[in-house]
């Protein structure tokens, strides 16, 4: 079945912030086979494409997206058991994570709990390396089917083929490679992984599966505003990676921030807590965006805020933080 093509799509509805313009071309794919089609349509249009997914982590221009995009909705899970230890599941890129996530759990298989009730898709959780209380998509990412735009073929890359590290990977930096599948290898026997701050106190014993899922429900929705009934992208920010050196110059003066360790030597800090105990900023509004009162690292977009309005508020805010803590942060939403 061909394509269907559609012109000036409002991309905005599409995703959590619920900002932004139209799109010039719009493709919905559900086969490997429509993709290569919509890629190669794009070419012929002489026109960059870019691939939504749940559009969690989107900020989309005010004016739109001069280009194709292309609605990555390849379905499908398959269930493997490898050894009386270890299932692999064969995730379609477009399968909703969270119903991903609660299938799991239902059926007694480990690894993907702490990430429960993200929005998104499957097929972006590589992209980012999208992690929450202490697990990240990498620690049971097996292998990635990606699609290469460039020569127009289909292959797999190992899970150290991903160049995986803190909120990035391989796929970030190449744009030609479009995400189709994801292997997840997953655990029969519990592996509980609950020492995240925060998630501990709100366990008792020896949880379970549904315990952890729930647990992590419940506290995200005290934290996160509705994505349903307000813009938001959630964690606009990432944690900034300090050296060791830096660490110990910002610890002399703010003793108190939480640091966690991460790769390659660095050290992670809590912007949160920079954002709300050192520069005071949880709630801190300019017109219709906002830092959301429950939890400062959460962005929020009330109705009719635009791209310019989040991009001065982002602005603002860096400067505040660099003042007090001679940091610069970067953003997790990818702008388009």
């Amino acid at each position: 079945m061909a394509i269907i093509v559609r012109e000036q799509v409002a991309l905005g509805p599409q995703t959590t912030l619920k900002i932004g313009g139209p799109a010039t071309y719009y493709i919905e794919v559900t086969t490997e086979s429509e993709l290569e089609e919509a890629v190669t349509f794009a070419e012929q249009k002489a026109l960059p494409f870019c691939i939504l997914g749940g559009g969690s982590n989107m900020l989309v221009a005010d004016e739109g997206y001069r280009g194709v995009i292309i609605n990555m909705r390849i379905q499908g899970r398959v269930y493997e058991q490898i050894n009386s230890e270890m299932f692999t599941v064969h995730v379609g890129a477009g399968e909703v994570l969270d119903d991903f996530i609660s299938d799991l759990v239902e059926r007694g298989l480990w690894g993907l709990e702490n990430l429960s009730h993200i929005p998104g898709s499957v097929g972006a959780t590589p992209v980012q390396n999208v992690g929450a209380y202490g697990v990240e998509v990498a620690d049971v990412i097996a292998r990635v089917r990606v699609f290469d735009a460039e020569t127009k073929t289909f292959f797999v890359l190992k899970n150290s083929e991903c160049g995986f590290s803190y909120r990035h990977s391989i796929f970030k930096e190449k744009y030609n490679l479009i995400i189709v599948s994801v292997t997840f290898s997953l655990f029969v026997i519990p592996k509980p992984n609950v020492t995240y701050a925060g998630l501990t106190s709100r366990l008792e014993g020896v949880p379970s599966l549904r315990n952890i899922r729930d647990t992590i429900i419940a506290i995200r929705s005290e934290k996160f505003p509705d994505w349903h009934t307000v813009g938001t992208a959630g964690s606009f920010f990432k944690n900034p990676l300090l050296t060791q050196s830096e660490v110990i110059v910002l610890l002399k003066k703010y003793p108190d921030i939480p640091t966690y360790p991460a790769s390659n030597d660095l050290t992670k800090v809590s912007l949160g807590y920079i954002l709300d105990k050192i520069c005071g900023l949880k709630g801190f509004t300019i017109g219709p965006v906002r830092l959301y009162e429950k939890q400062a690292l959460v962005l929020v977009a009330e109705e009719g805020a635009t791209e310019a309005d989040i991009k001065n508020f982002v602005k603002i805010i860096s400067e505040k933080i660099f003042l007090k803590a001679f940091i610069k942060i970067s953003q997790e939403v990818t702008e388009i």
